[in-house]
């Protein structure tokens, strides 16, 4: 077994890449993380330099992989460690560049290890948490990391992070439609979410989610327009390029979906998705002004009615999001793994962590003391 790092995903057959990683999730897909590159959204430029690290045997076949990204930031991961990279610079430690294995922009669980067999898997763990020790970089960071994948770690170096995120879920037969969902609510849960769908309703838009092919390549400079509005009301570039959607998205196949508002012939909202094997993705949203409610319709209801008439098992709405919980989403517990060159950073990051993770478990247990779902 042999290891080495491609600088572009174009350097490796998608066949080969895809055969490795688990095809219902989209994101470590060749085609969405070539995309991102070849359309200006990852690179040098950007702060994110692919460097995918790939294991093959001697004759050349490939048996292992994982998406590698050199940062020269933290922006763009929903792990922040902003306070990290701050403490090594008062240590007097350089932070920055790291290595990251995550897919760019994305906070939701998936495959980060593709391998052929569990000792591929194996090996490719041990490779990814020692490189901060041999590769001129401060640490190596996976987030996002599934259960499976953090087991390959016990016992070594790598250190454990956890976070709270909130998905919904279809019942296990499948809610028949939205309204028998609301039936399972507490009663003020319900009342409260049937309030704000009938001030949306009341603008008289017309609601949808259509495929990322479904629209024109004017359309999707219109509703490129409505997504980087809400980046440029926080004063940042939008991650994604319109380059990017009028590529991946407006491919036959495509897994991007999209609910829109209409008035008219005018887009008034839009809220990005990614469509999986049985989970529906939500990652961005925008529109053209402040509704009260169109957020949690857009980005929510929407999303959950058509999870109901696709009959997906689950509704990944994004990071973070508290209020999430009094509109029928779970908590849920999400991992990254972190390992550090330096051994003093490593160990006073250890002790930070263990102190986080006793308080994310407490306010795990507080909040599924308050579900909006009626007991029994």
């Amino acid at each position: 077994m042999r290891f080495r790092h491609l600088g572009r995903m174009a350097e490796i057959g998608a066949a080969d890449w895809d055969a490795l990683f688990d095809p219902g999730y989209p994101f470590t897909r060749h085609a969405y993380l070539k995309a991102l590159e070849d359309n200006g959204c990852v690179g040098p430029e950007c702060g994110w330099t692919p460097c995918h690290l790939v294991a093959e045997r001697d004759d050349g076949a490939l048996i292992a992989a994982a998406p590698l990204y050199l940062k020269a930031h933290s922006w763009g991961e929903f792990v922040f460690d902003f306070s990290w990279a701050e403490a090594a610079q008062r240590a007097g430690l350089a932070y920055y560049p790291k290595l990251l294995t995550a897919v760019p922009f994305t906070p939701a669980t998936g495959p980060r290890l593709g391998a052929r067999d569990a000792d591929a898997r194996q090996a490719l763990a041990k490779a990814l948490g020692g490189l901060p020790l041999h590769g001129g970089v401060s640490s190596w960071h996976g987030l996002f990391m599934p259960a499976n994948e953090l087991d390959l770690y016990r016992g070594q170096a790598p250190l454990l992070r956890q976070d709270i995120q909130f998905q919904w879920h279809n019942s296990t037969e499948g809610y028949t439609d939205f309204a028998e969902f609301l039936t399972l609510l507490h009663g003020e849960k319900r009342k409260k979410i049937l309030q704000e769908r009938k001030k949306v309703a009341s603008l008289g838009w017309v609601f949808e989610t259509l495929p990322g092919n479904a629209f024109s390549a004017a359309e999707w400079a219109d509703l490129y327009a409505l997504y980087a509005n809400t980046y440029e009301e926080r004063g940042q570039p939008p991650y994604l390029t319109l380059a990017f959607f009028h590529d991946y998205a407006m491919r036959e196949g495509t897994p991007v979906r999209v609910t829109v508002a209409r008035s008219g012939d005018h887009f008034m909202a839009m809220a990005l998705l990614v469509q999986g094997s049985d989970t529906l993705y939500g990652r961005h949203w925008g529109t053209s002004g402040f509704h009260d409610g169109l957020h949690f319709e857009a980005c929510y209801y929407q999303g959950i009615e058509y999870c109901i008439r696709q009959r997906l098992s689950r509704y990944d709405a994004g990071a973070q999001g508290e209020h999430k919980l009094a509109r029928g989403f779970d908590p849920v517990m999400t991992h990254s793994l972190h390992s550090f060159a330096e051994p003093r950073f490593a160990a006073a990051v250890a002790q930070a962590l263990a102190r986080e993770r006793r308080m994310v478990a407490a306010r795990y247990a507080g909040l599924q003391q308050h579900s909006a779902y009626k007991k029994g």
